[in-house]
């Protein structure tokens, strides 16, 4: 898909592999950019450096999702491309805080419904609409992403309908998130292979211009899939034994 003319919404606008999407974006002559973030100041920043509207949003709130969507509909007649982008890191596994389960539940994968249930009708009803969701590496990977999942489950049901998906997936990205979780483990593993935002950006530029539905910015992360998918039991081992190296490292 082009960009050109289209209306185009970023969520997690405000800073990070967001800013980096809304200032790439507004680059193609798009008919507008749409920032949207919990950073309302933060939002209203990027929106003015490129020209583009700014819309206060918390995503774990379906209210305003539903809210963003209308306001973006009225203001320009349809959404094209929807990023759906906000994210959030929390640590540890099943001792962690219900507090911090309910929060990532809800940023992490619960956004993503919301927005699919509300930008996906008008989308349909045009036959033409793409839906940008960051997952990162790890929802391939090692991690408890149910988003991924989610997204498969959109391109697999609605893709015959003119709705184009795909999911974004980087490992380390210099961004806000990287430094707080690099500073709460006092692990550099992901840190030395960060990648600006800016590059993140093209990535998913080329993605959506080709139309795929895994966008990696590190390539390498196509091996490490493919190996999982190879031999599951080979990988975990592998997966343990970099565990311990990091954990040892850390120490």
């Amino acid at each position: 898909m082009e960009l050109k003319d289209r209306v185009i919404v970023v969520t997690g606008g405000a800073r990070g592999i967001g800013r980096a999407l809304a200032t790439r974006f507004a680059n193609e002559r798009p008919k507008a950019v749409v920032v949207a973030d919990l950073d309302a100041d933060g939002a209203t920043n990027v929106a003015r450096d490129i020209g583009g509207m700014a819309v206060p949003c918390d995503v774990s709130r379906e209210a305003d999702i539903e809210r963003l969507v209308s306001e973006v509909e009225s203001a320009h007649g349809r959404i094209d491309i929807f990023c759906s982008n906000a994210g959030i890191a929390v640590g540890g596994g099943p001792e962690a805080p219900n507090r911090d389960w309910q929060r990532i539940w809800d940023v992490n994968l619960m956004a993503h419904v919301f927005v699919a249930r509300h930008v996906l009708p008008g989308m349909l009803a045009r036959k033409e609409g793409y839906i940008v969701g960051t997952v990162s590496a790890a929802g391939l990977l090692n991690h408890v992403f149910a988003a991924l999942s989610f997204f498969e489950w959109l391109s697999i049901t609605h893709g015959d309908e003119g709705i184009r998906v795909s999911c974004l997936c980087p490992q380390g990205v210099k961004t806000d998130m990287l430094a707080l979780e690099q500073s709460r483990l006092g692990i550099d593993f992901l840190t030395m292979g960060a990648l600006e935002p800016e590059v993140v950006a093209e990535s998913v530029l080329k993605g959506i211009f080709d139309e795929s539905f895994l966008i990696l910015p590190h390539p390498e992360v196509a091996d490490y899939f493919r190996r999982k998918a190879d031999d599951y039991d080979r990988w975990l081992r592998g997966m343990r034994r970099l565990r311990l190296n990091l954990l040892a490292g850390a120490g």
